[in-house]
């Protein structure tokens, strides 16, 4: 069972980032703040939920938050200052659009800087641990494939309809015989091995 809180004395915003590993679009990343004692027996780390249970949880996360955003950094910026600088300016982004401003930041992963003079806990594998960083890694999965599946009406030999980006056979052997798209991240490496 998922941590309602770190501390239980402080306004928590659990932070989150979906796409890091992608080919091709943006990294969305989103800040959630729920109530004290908040419990949701469904909400678990987004990767672990079903499509349809994540769309569910973004309507029931989004209407039970005391505040909650989601924020993006395209593919051309990611290109500029890496992946994972990239991943906590979206984050700093969401936590800058909150409507409440938390006493603490709980973040998923090893990495952040730090944002405003706010306190925070980088936790491995968090989305797992604290139910407000579950909710923010279901809100930034939701938009994010929600973005992607727009791209891929443009875009349909690509496959993001399926793959929303990440590198997979068929999406490496695309890039190779059509080339990359504009929403492609030119940074990153693009290989298919013997036997692929």
């Amino acid at each position: 069972m998922l941590k309602s809180s770190f501390t239980n004395h402080f306004i928590e915003a659990g932070c989150d980032e979906a796409g890091r590993g992608c080919l091709a679009g943006p990294v969305f990343a989103a800040a959630v703040v729920l109530p004290a004692n908040y419990t949701n027996p469904m909400l678990d780390d987004s990767k672990k939920l079903t499509p349809g249970q994540r769309d569910i949880l973004r309507s029931v996360i989004e209407a039970d938050a005391l505040a909650w955003a989601v924020e993006m950094v395209d593919n051309i910026e990611i290109d500029k200052i890496n992946i994972l600088n990239a991943s906590i300016l979206a984050m700093h982004k969401a936590l800058a659009n909150l409507t409440l401003i938390p006493e603490l930041i709980l973040v998923d992963g090893n990495r952040f800087k730090p944002y405003q003079d706010i306190p925070h806990h980088c936790i491995i594998k968090g989305d797992g641990l604290f139910l407000s960083i579950a909710a923010a890694s279901i809100l930034a999965k939701t938009y994010r494939d929600e973005y992607m599946m727009e791209l891929h009406t443009n875009y349909p030999e690509y496959g993001w309809n399926r793959n929303k980006g990440y590198p997979t056979l068929e999406h490496r052997r695309t890039i190779i015989r059509l080339g990359s798209t504009p929403y492609h991240r030119e940074t990153f490496t693009v290989q298919v091995k013997d036997g692929e």
